[in-house]
């Protein structure tokens, strides 16, 4: 739970409900990339740090970031699978359709239901995805996507914060898997890449 919530504080810092900068986003990426190489943090271990190649992104591109449809439909809590035996509670909150490419898509998205407990992440949302590019030049487990409970029926999806669960970087950790519903049958190109060397 520290390293999920250290990796949402990373994402949500920069706000996810303002459009961001090439250079803010390239600030989030540093900052990710340090705290995978810092002891400190214990996301990696020393031998894995020793290790670690690198991060690889797609060039920041404005076009992915979309103004979706957001819906408020809720549903029945349930256990989400993940790359372990864990399966945390997760509810669905709602939907977001957007266009890419003139092909119409759209995303579950989820509320943590033991995160949501706490303060600072009551409005945090969940949207985890694949796209052609997984198991291509992402990770072929899927990338995630932050994102805050809408005032508005519109959420700002901005797919160049794409990013990689931990189990991209190393076997220890329990990681959930996208949801068959959350399969884009187009390409993502935005966002974090397989980590270099992977």
């Amino acid at each position: 739970m520290k390293q999920l919530l250290l990796t949402i504080f990373l994402v949500l810092s920069l706000g996810v409900s303002a459009q961001l900068s090439s250079l803010e986003i390239e600030s989030q990426r540093s900052e990710h990339l340090s705290s995978l190489k810092d002891t400190a943090q214990h996301v990696l271990t020393e031998k894995e740090i020793e290790e670690f190649e690198g991060l690889d992104y797609f060039p920041f591109d404005p076009n992915y970031q979309i103004t979706a449809k957001f819906i408020k439909k809720r549903g029945k809590r349930f256990e989400m699978p993940t790359s372990t035996d864990r399966t945390p509670l997760y509810r669905r909150y709602g939907f977001v359709e957007f266009t890419i490419n003139d092909t119409l898509c759209r995303l579950e998205v989820y509320q943590n239901l033991e995160l949501i407990k706490k303060d600072k992440y009551r409005d945090y949302l969940f949207i985890p995805m694949r796209d052609k590019t997984s198991g291509q030049s992402t990770y072929g487990g899927g990338r995630y996507l932050d994102a805050r409970i809408p005032d508005e029926g519109t959420m700002l999806l901005d797919f160049n914060l794409l990013y990689n669960p931990y189990c991209a970087y190393s076997y220890r950790y329990s990681c959930p898997i996208p949801p068959k519903e959350n399969k884009l049958d187009v390409m993502i190109l935005a966002g974090e890449k397989t980590p270099i060397g992977h």
